[in-house]
């Protein structure tokens, strides 16, 4: 019988560091940020925002070279200033640098940040109650097989979670006049842009879609929507 106090442990211990994850990452942003303000992505927010009824959509550069987008926990947005670079260098369009606002913007009106907090707890207890039952037949090894099955499920719910803010942009992007054309563009950009080498490493293990995988969404949402 699996004793339960270790599994209801590893759900506190789950959410308080989760929590402490989430103070430290607002304050590195606090530190490291400032609002946007370019002109030509400011017509394209504005755009975004009256199709989402919104007086404004705020945006943060975050003072990092990676190029990236986020949302925090508290439903800011920001772009690194390493992709607001690429940007400024012209690797980069104003519509596919809306399209990572409007992904971002997916996962804060999609609940991204609060449901990663529940799946981590979750996460944490199923790995300890796998470790201690494996641990019966395994010794040894049983914690190191549970901790790479949570590792597949986080990726899993993660590509879920970036299938749903993808679909997000979409239907705001087209709402807005923008379209999904720079979203898909943008896609076929980032690896380089990134310097990413996930078309290298199976699917199941990346916390990201792969490209093409991506676009296919992007293009069958297209296609439901076109027939209704």
């Amino acid at each position: 019988m699996i004793k339960l106090a270790p599994i209801l442990f590893a759900v506190l211990y789950g959410l308080a560091m989760y929590r402490f994850s989430v103070w430290r990452t607002s304050r590195e942003l606090d530190a490291k940020s400032t609002e946007l303000a370019d002109p030509i992505l400011k017509v394209l927010m504005e755009r975004m925002a009256k199709a989402l009824g919104i007086e404004r959509i705020k945006v943060h550069i975050y003072e990092i070279e990676p190029v990236n987008g986020l949302a925090a926990p508290d439903g800011r947005i920001f772009i690194t200033r390493g992709f607001f670079n690429k940007y400024r260098a012209g690797e980069v369009t104003s519509e596919e640098m809306a399209t990572v606002i409007a992904h971002e913007l997916g996962h804060v009106a999609l609940g991204h940040s609060r449901r990663r907090m529940i799946d981590f707890s979750g996460q944490n207890a199923m790995r300890t109650a796998l470790a201690m039952i494996l641990g019966r037949f395994i010794p040894g090894v049983g914690p190191w097989i549970a901790n790479g099955l949570m590792t597949l499920l986080a990726a899993r719910l993660s590509r879920a979670d970036e299938f749903e803010a993808d679909a997000y942009a979409s239907a705001l992007l087209v709402k807005a006049g923008i379209g999904t054309e720079p979203q898909k563009s943008l896609f076929k950009k980032l690896e380089t842009l990134t310097g990413a080498r996930g078309a290298a490493m199976p699917a199941w293990v990346m916390s990201h879609p792969k490209t093409p995988q991506r676009i296919a969404a992007i293009e069958a949402n297209e296609a439901k929507w076109a027939a209704h």
